[in-house]
C-alpha cells in the first residue's frame, strides 16, 4: 500500500510518502486546495515509489496498492443513476476487493485505491478490479506513474490506515495478507522493550520521510540547534521543562504539519518528563493561534544552512529544502485568503503570490480615492475610504513590480490630471507673456488628484485644497524621496497623514496675501509608499504620536537566496483591462453603507487579540488593534467594492454595468451587502494579522522604547525586553500558580524590572477577564 504526494522541484516531478490520515487530510484540505481548479489540485500517486533521486518520471518500483480512475460519460442519459451508484457498489465489495481508498473525483467520477495483487501487472490489476466492480477503467491511464488531482476531504468516502504502508511490492509468496496479520500479531505481543525499540524505529522512519519532504534535515538537528541557539546547549530539566517543551512545540508545529503524532515523536520526554505533560504541552501549542513561521525558527533554519554551506562537500545540495520551505512559509498568507474579485485578483496575478499581500495592501488605498464617494460605518462613525500604506523591502527584492500595477489602477484619473496640467502649463506660459502687463491672467484652480510627494508644503497643501472634495492620491516608488525633501518638515508631513487618515480639517495661514491659505472642510488624501525598512525609519521618527499606528505596513518576503529564475509573472494587456474596468466603475459608487457582518467581524477580531494579549500583559500589541481594525475595514470594503464592480461586468457587460450604476445609485449598496460572505470575511483575518505581524516585526522594540523613555510625558513603564510572537506568560505558567510562579515568569518576559506591582495587575485582569481563579491556599488557578 502507498500514497505519495507530487511536487515540483527544477521543472522535475518529485514524490514524497505521506504517512499516516492526519497528514493525508492536511495535505487535501489546504486553503489552496480548497481554491483550486481541478488542475491545480494537490497530486497523489498510489501505485509505485519514487527513484533513488526522488523523481517519479520513469518509476520502476510497484507500492503495495494501485490507483484506478472510475469515469463515466457525463452526457449520457444514465450519468447521475451510475455516479448514485459507485460508492455503495464499492463499498460492498471492500474485503473482496482489499479497498484502501474511496474518493469523488474533481472531474466526472471517482477514485479508488485497493491492495495489489502481486502475481499480476498493473494492466492485469487494473482488469481484475473493473472485472470484480463491473465498470471500465480508463485505459489511457494504466501506467504506476499515473497521478490523481485530489479534491478536499469532504470528498473523500473512505480511507483505511493500511494505505500509508509505503513499502515496496515484492512478488513472493511471503508477501500476503495472512504474513502481513502474522507480523502485525507479532508486533503486538512483543515485550515492552521490544515496543520502545519499535517506537524508536518507526519515529526514524517517520522522521526521516518528513525531512525528506520538508526541508531534508532530521528533525533531531533542529532541536539540537535549537537548544544550542536558545538554552546555551542545554536540553531541558524538570524545574524548566514544561516552559521550554510548550515553547519548542509552539516553533515545530510549524514544520510538522500541526500534527499532534509527529509532535509526540520528535520532541523527548526531557528529564523524566511524564508523557501525558508532555502531550499536555503539545496540545497547548497547537491550541494558539496559526501564524507565520516564527523568526526564531528560521533564524535555526537558517543557522543550520550556513552548516552546510560550510560543511563537507556535496552538503550544498541540502540547502535547497530549507531555501524552498522558507519560500513556502512566505506564502502563510497568500494560501489563506479566499478568491479575489476581478482586477484584485488580476493585480496578484501579475506579480505573483510572494507579493500578494504587498500588492493588496498598495492597491487597496488607490480603490479608496477611486470610490471617493463610498463612506462606510466604522464602529458606528462613517468612515471615508482613507488609507496610508508603506511597502518595505530590501532592495531587488521585487517591490518595482507593484509600480504598473499602480500605473494601471490610477490611468484615468492621471489622463485627467494630464489635461488640467496642459491648462496650467497654457497659464503659466501667458503669465510670463504679460510680465510687465497690468492684466495678469488669473490662476486657475485645477483639480490635479495624483501628487507628486517631490513637493513643498505648500504647494502639497494648496492641491489638496483644489480637488473639489475628492480623494487625492500620492505614491513613491521611493520613500527617500520624502526623508530627503521632508527632512526638516517631518513633522508637518506627519500632521498632514495623521489628519489625512482620520479625514479631519486641515488648516493652514499665512499673513502675506501671497502666501498658500488653506481651509480644507476634511482632507482626503491617499498615499503609498514603496521603499527599504530604513528609509521606513526615516519617514516615521516619532512612535508616540499615532503616525505609525496609521500605517498599513507590508513587506516583501526575503529574496536573498533565491535563485536567479525567469519571471514568470509579468502584467499582461488582459489584466490591464479588467483591471482598468474595475478602476472605471469605482467612482460611480458614492453614498453611506452599514456593514454589520463586517462590523462583527472587526470586533470579534478586536476581541481575540484583546484576550491573546491580556494573558502575555503585551500593551503594544494590545494597542495597535485599534487602529489596524478600522484599516482592516477600510481596506475590506474597498475589496467589497470590487466584488460589485465584477459581479455588474459578469451580468451585464462594462457599458451595462456603468448605465445600471447610473440609472439606479443606491445599487451598489444593495449588492455589497450581500458581499458578507463567511468565506470571503475570512479575509479580515488574514489582513488584519499580516498588518500587525508587521507593525510590531518593524516598531516594537522603538515603541518600547519611546514609551519608556525618562523623555516620554506619560506613564512611566518598565523597561522591557524583546519576546517572540508565540510566547506567553499565561501559557508559561502551571494550570494552578502561585503569586511567585507570576512574577518569575514574568521578569523572564518582560524584563528584570518588572514590578509586584505589575504583576499584581496583571493577575487583576486575569481574574476580571475570567481566565484564573483565587483559590484558598492563595495560589491561581486557570480557568480558561
Amino acid at each position: 500500500m502507498s500514497v505519495h504526494i507530487i511536487y515540483y522541484k527544477d521543472g522535475a516531478k518529485l514524490m514524497r510518502p505521506v504517512n499516516d490520515e492526519t497528514e493525508y487530510r492536511l495535505a487535501r484540505d489546504t486553503e489552496r486546495n480548497r481554491r483550486a481548479d481541478k488542475h491545480h489540485m494537490v497530486q497523489m500517486n498510489y501505485s509505485c515509489l519514487p527513484n533513488a533521486d526522488g523523481t517519479l518520471k520513469g518509476a520502476t518500483r510497484m507500492s503495495r496498492s494501485v490507483g484506478m480512475d472510475i469515469d463515466f460519460d457525463p452526457m449520457a442519459a444514465d450519468y447521475e443513476q451510475k455516479m448514485a451508484s459507485v460508492p455503495e457498489m464499492v463499498m460492498g465489495k471492500k474485503d473482496e476487493l482489499g479497498l484502501l481508498m474511496l474518493e469523488r473525483s474533481a472531474g466526472k467520477g471517482y477514485h479508488i485505491a485497493f491492495r495489489r495483487k502481486p502475481e499480476l501487472s498493473q494492466e492485469e490489476n487494473l482488469k481484475w478490479a473493473s472485472q470484480l466492480l463491473g465498470v471500465q477503467y480508463d485505459k489511457g491511464a494504466k501506467d504506476i506513474t499515473r497521478v490523481f488531482f485530489t479534491p478536499p476531504c469532504e470528498k473523500l468516502l473512505f480511507v483505511d490506515a493500511k494505505l500509508f504502508d509505503n513499502s515496496e511490492m515484492v512478488n513472493t509468496e511471503a508477501t500476503n495478507t495472512e504474513a502481513t496479520n502474522m507480523e502485525t500479531e507479532k508486533e503486538m505481543n512483543a515485550s515492552p522493550e521490544k515496543e520502545k525499540n519499535t517506537e524508536q524505529s518507526d519515529s526514524s522512519l517517520f522522521t526521516l520521510h518528513s525531512s525528506l519532504s520538508y526541508l531534508g534535515i532530521p528533525y533531531t538537528d533542529i532541536i539540537r540547534k535549537w537548544w544550542q541557539m536558545y538554552n546555551d546547549s542545554q536540553e531541558p530539566v524538570c524545574s524548566n521543562r514544561n516552559t521550554l517543551t510548550f515553547e519548542l512545540a509552539v516553533n515545530l508545529r510549524h514544520i510538522c504539519g500541526f500534527d499532534r503524532q509527529l509532535l509526540d515523536s520528535i520532541i523527548p520526554c526531557y528529564d523524566g518528563f511524564p508523557e501525558a505533560e508532555k502531550l499536555a504541552c503539545i496540545d497547548s501549542a497547537l491550541g494558539e493561534k496559526r501564524t507565520q513561521m516564527p523568526k526564531r525558527l528560521k533564524d535555526v533554519l537558517l543557522a543550520l544552512r550556513q552548516e552546510r554551506i560550510t560543511g563537507a562537500d556535496g552538503e550544498q545540495a541540502e540547502t535547497d529544502g530549507i531555501d524552498e520551505a522558507l519560500a513556502r512559509d512566505d506564502l502563510f498568507y497568500y494560501n489563506a485568503l479566499p478568491r479575489m474579485p476581478q482586477g484584485v485578483k488580476d493585480s496578484i496575478d501579475a506579480v505573483g503570490p510572494a507579493l500578494a499581500l504587498p500588492v493588496l495592501t498598495a492597491i487597496c488605498p488607490v480603490i479608496g480615492m477611486l470610490a471617493t464617494g463610498v463612506k462606510v460605518d466604522v464602529h458606528g462613525k462613517m468612515n471615508s475610504l482613507n488609507l496610508i500604506a508603506y511597502i518595505a523591502g530590501d532592495f531587488a527584492s521585487g517591490k518595482g513590480s507593484i509600480d504598473p500595477v499602480m500605473d494601471v489602477w490610477t490611468q484615468e484619473v492621471r489622463a485627467m490630471d494630464k489635461m488640467y496640467q496642459q491648462q496650467e502649463d497654457e497659464w503659466r506660459a501667458r503669465k510670463r507673456a504679460a510680465k510687465n502687463k497690468k492684466e495678469q491672467p488669473e490662476e486657475p484652480k485645477l483639480p490635479v488628484r495624483c501628487l507628486t510627494l517631490n513637493n513643498t508644503v505648500a504647494n502639497l497643501a494648496e492641491r489638496l485644497a483644489n480637488t473639489g472634495g475628492l480623494h487625492a492620491f500620492s505614491f513613491t516608488p521611493e520613500a527617500d524621496t520624502v526623508a530627503q525633501k521632508w527632512r526638516s518638515a517631518m513633522s508637518d508631513f506627519s500632521v498632514m497623514l495623521r489628519q489625512a487618515y482620520d479625514g479631519t480639517s486641515y488648516e493652514r495661514e499665512a499673513r502675506s496675501a501671497e502666501a498658500v491659505n488653506v481651509h480644507i472642510d476634511r482632507l482626503l488624501w491617499n498615499v503609498v509608499m514603496c521603499g527599504t525598512p530604513d528609509a521606513l525609519y526615516r519617514v516615521v521618527t516619532n512612535y508616540t504620536d499615532g503616525f505609525q499606528s496609521r500605517i498599513a505596513i507590508a513587506r516583501t518576503p526575503d529574496n536573498t537566496f533565491q535563485p536567479l529564475t525567469e519571471n514568470l509573472h509579468v502584467l499582461t494587456d488582459r489584466q490591464r483591462e479588467r483591471i482598468r474596468q474595475i478602476a472605471h466603475l469605482l467612482p460611480l459608487m458614492q453614498g453611506e453603507v452599514v456593514l454589520s457582518k463586517l462590523e462583527a467581524k472587526g470586533r470579534q477580531w478586536l476581541e481575540q487579540v484583546r484576550l491573546e494579549t491580556m494573558k502575555n500583559d503585551d500593551k503594544v500589541k494590545a494597542r495597535q488593534r485599534f487602529r489596524i481594525c478600522p484599516t482592516t475595514m477600510r481596506m475590506m470594503t474597498c475589496l467589497m467594492l470590487c466584488r460589485v464592480a465584477a459581479q455588474l461586468i459578469d451580468r451585464h457587460g462594462l457599458a451595462g454595468a456603468e448605465t445600471r450604476l447610473k440609472q439606479q445609485p443606491g445599487l451598489w449598496k444593495e449588492l455589497i451587502v450581500k458581499q458578507q460572505q463567511p468565506s470571503f470575511l475570512a479575509a479580515f483575518d488574514v489582513l488584519a494579522d499580516y498588518q500587525i505581524d508587521n507593525a510590531l516585526h518593524f516598531f516594537r522594540d522603538r515603541i518600547e522604547a519611546a514609551f519608556s523613555s525618562k523623555d516620554y510625558c506619560g506613564r512611566a513603564t518598565a523597561e522591557r525586553t524583546k519576546r517572540g510572537k508565540n510566547d506567553s506568560i499565561f501559557e508559561r505558567l502551571d494550570t494552578t500558580f502561585s503569586f511567585e510562579q507570576a512574577l518569575q515568569h514574568s521578569i523572564a518576559v518582560k524584563g528584570s524590572n518588572t514590578s509586584r506591582n505589575a504583576v499584581q495587575q496583571m493577575l487583576k485582569n486575569w481574574r476580571k477577564q475570567g481566565l484564573v481563579s483565587f483559590e484558598p491556599n492563595n495560589s491561581f488557578r486557570k480557568t480558561y
